[in-house]
């Protein structure tokens, strides 16, 4: 039976471009939100026995997120036979373990809330940095598209001769995988963050590599902070104009206007933004494909 794919108020564009390759149907729902903040569901179509994908962004959690799960929740009890949710970015992996007594651990709470509420979860590239796998936290069948193919057919299209920098220790999975599929030389850096806002970077002797583009790569941008000192480090060092490409650019107040200013800037279009140039709804609709099937 086809299956039926609902765009929870998020990119139409790449929602509709992975329904095509799906050949999914689209689901109607109808959401509305009350003046006192709560939300209003109404799902029109069947969905008896179907399987249900929800498509959902969830680059801004706190607002998305209990749609989403009502949504799950409606699905279910309308008689759905799987529900599964295509989260292009996944939050809350950030906070893997206690850095300080009292924190609350969010990235486990959060895996027990999704995987209570659904049968499978679709995403690209979450920030495995303590987790081995999704598996350690989330108890539902799961799939993770990379994104280093991706990324490295972009490289090879748009630049001659890159060198690929990984602005810090957790950025070494994504820019060692993108370097080989590129065959491309790469660094990783190291980092000091004393807060939100306060990082140091450690920045080799970069002489050997005049003559290199710089591509600076990591899995997410946010306050841009860091990025901002690497290419600082690269500008007193003399080298060329960098290229930022970022799986996940959430860009925080003004980091990406702050960017822009030292960098080409380059995303996925896992959140919607001005920066997107590497499409993955092939990916993810590759991904939807082998979950349907299992």
């Amino acid at each position: 039976m086809t299956p039926l794919l609902f765009n929870l108020e998020s990119d139409a564009a790449l929602a509709a471009r992975l329904a095509q390759q799906l050949v999914a149907e689209s689901g109607e729902l109808e959401q509305h939100r009350f003046p006192d903040g709560e939300t209003y569901l109404r799902i029109h179509s069947d969905c008896q026995g179907r399987d249900c994908l929800l498509f959902c962004n969830l680059n801004d959690p706190d607002a998305r997120v209990l749609p989403m799960l009502f949504t799950a929740a409606t699905l279910r009890e309308l008689g759905a036979r799987r529900v599964l949710l295509i989260a292009p970015y996944l939050p809350y992996m950030r906070q893997d373990i206690r850095f300080n007594p009292g924190e609350c651990l969010t990235s486990a709470v959060f895996a027990k809330l999704l995987s209570g509420a659904l049968d499978g979860l679709i995403t690209l590239d979450p920030h495995l940095h303590r987790y081995a796998s999704l598996d350690e936290i989330y108890r539902l069948s799961s799939r993770v598209v990379p994104s280093a193919p991706l990324i490295a057919a972009w490289i090879g299209q748009h630049i001659d001769k890159p060198l690929l920098i990984g602005p810090d220790s957790e950025s070494e999975q994504w820019v060692g995988e993108v370097a080989r599929l590129a065959g491309a030389p790469s660094l990783v850096l190291q980092k000091q963050r004393r807060g939100d806002f306060d990082v140091e970077i450690d920045v080799p002797e970069l002489s050997q590599w005049h003559g290199h583009q710089p591509v600076l790569i990591d899995d997410i941008v946010s306050s841009g902070r860091t990025l901002l000192k690497v290419l600082e480090h690269l500008r007193h060092a003399g080298m060329p104009r960098a290229t930022c490409i970022a799986v996940h650019g959430l860009f925080a107040g003004d980091a990406y206007a702050r960017l822009q200013r030292e960098a080409e800037i380059i995303t996925t279009n896992t959140v919607p933004h001005p920066s997107n140039a590497i499409c993955i709804a092939g990916a993810l609709a590759d991904a939807c494909r082998s979950w349907l099937s299992a």
